[in-house]
């Protein structure tokens, strides 16, 4: 996003005419950042391993507009649920394009996986003899938690570590595949997740050093190789005006040293290596566009607006910051405000205290920034407030890719019995 002439433009397109076609609260989302940013990625892991393959956390952001940009580059598809795995065949991915990441799965989940043919990725070694209950799949992976989890945007998205909900611990993993190779499995694959918007480029090594050295022990001690390590996602981006963005060719020549030199340490046969970002793609290229409905001078002066929790949940979630500008007011004087939404809750008062132009008033477009990831993925209905629509610009160009919901939304699917009416 940028200011010409003090206006603010997403792509060559102006906040206001998103507004203006569109309504408000709206989610707006750049194509050629996006593109950018696969692009950057890739080229950085691919400069130093030549085999290597990203695969999109589609939970990040779940429009298949957004998703077929990014597979459309070349990017697999890392799925959390069977919901998931189909998103993935609407844009005509299957098979080993898909990576299954489910965790405390049911056997409905199991079986849907199994006939889909997506690579299953095991949170715990207790799901291998419930898959192999209803089929065996060619390739196996376990998620393993290497032990140590990072974020930059709080405890609750840590995702490895003692506190984390999630994967292997490193003394069962021997075991683990053990079990899979005498069920008869020989094709394998490991994985991890190593934090959540991490922006310490020396963390990446650091933590691919802990996952290869458990993989080469059970490479050495079983006698098995790996097709994949994929070392997960957690590539961060800042949200803050005073963080420092990822120095992400660092990270990723860094990586790949170490993950050469544990190739090297444990004799293993060179496997691919792979990533499962999300948030590094999608989240600087996504934005909500607001209005300012009213202003209360009490306690505090809050600015209410129309970007309630629902509609973006991550501040009231966890505390996430959002910058917020406001469109033709930048270069101004600026004063320290609240922000809220129009929620029947107090959460919903989600900016404290920030400095914003001191001129803001009703009717200005508020536009919120980072937004791309775990924003309308993460949304809600909730006091009537329905989702937001979500436009794609690119240039110069803007176009509707999901529409608003509207009350219909609201009724679809529930049937009042007729003794009740």
């Amino acid at each position: 996003m940028e200011s010409i002439d003090n206006a603010l433009h997403i792509g060559r397109v102006p906040v206001r005419a998103i507004a203006r076609a569109y309504g408000t609260p709206t989610y707006v989302y750049d194509e050629q950042r996006i593109r950018a940013n696969y692009a950057r990625v890739v080229a950085a892991f691919r400069a130093h391993y030549p085999d290597f393959r990203l695969y999109y956390a589609i939970k990040a952001n779940d429009n298949l507009a957004i998703a077929a940009i990014v597979t459309g580059e070349g990017a697999g598809i890392d799925a959390a649920s069977v919901n998931e795995i189909l998103l993935a065949k609407e844009l005509g991915l299957d098979g080993e394009r898909v990576i299954f990441s489910g965790n405390y799965l049911s056997d409905e989940d199991i079986v849907l996986g199994l006939e889909s043919g997506v690579t299953f990725n095991l949170d715990d070694p207790s799901l291998l003899p419930r898959v192999l209950r209803f089929g065996k799949p060619d390739l196996i992976s376990f998620r393993v938690n290497p032990g140590y989890g990072r974020s930059n945007v709080g405890d609750f998205v840590t995702n490895a570590g003692p506190n984390a909900k999630f994967g292997v611990h490193p003394d069962q993993v021997l075991d683990a595949y053990r079990a899979a190779r005498d069920a008869g499995i020989r094709r394998f694959g490991v994985h991890m997740m190593p934090g959540s918007c991490v922006t310490d480029a020396a963390y990446f090594p650091f933590v691919t050093g802990l996952l290869m050295d458990i993989v080469g022990k059970v490479g050495v001690t079983l006698g098995i190789g790996f097709e994949f390590v994929d070392i997960g996602g957690g590539l961060g981006i800042p949200y803050r005006p005073d963080e420092m963005p990822l120095d992400l060719e660092r990270a990723a020549q860094a990586a790949v040293e170490v993950f050469r030199a544990k190739i090297a340490q444990y004799r293993l046969a060179p496997p691919r290596l792979v990533l499962e970002p999300g948030r590094a793609i999608v989240g600087d290229a996504g934005w909500i566009v607001g209005t300012v409905h009213s202003i209360k001078r009490g306690y505090a002066t809050i600015v209410g607006t129309d970007v309630s929790f629902n509609v973006l949940v991550r501040p009231a979630l966890y505390g996430a910051y959002h910058g917020i500008r406001v469109d033709g007011k930048e270069n101004g004087p600026r004063a320290r405000f609240g922000l809220c939404g129009q929620l029947c809750e107090n959460t919903d008062y989600w900016v404290r205290d920030r400095e914003l132009p001191a001129d803001i008033a009703e009717g200005d477009i508020i536009v919120v920034e980072n937004a791309g990831a775990y924003g309308y993925a993460m949304s809600f209905r909730y006091n009537g407030r329905l989702r937001p629509a979500e436009v794609l610009v690119n240039g110069a160009t803007h176009e509707l890719i999901r529409a608003r919901e509207g009350f219909e939304d609201m009724t679809r699917g529930v049937r009042i019995p007729a003794r009740l009416r």
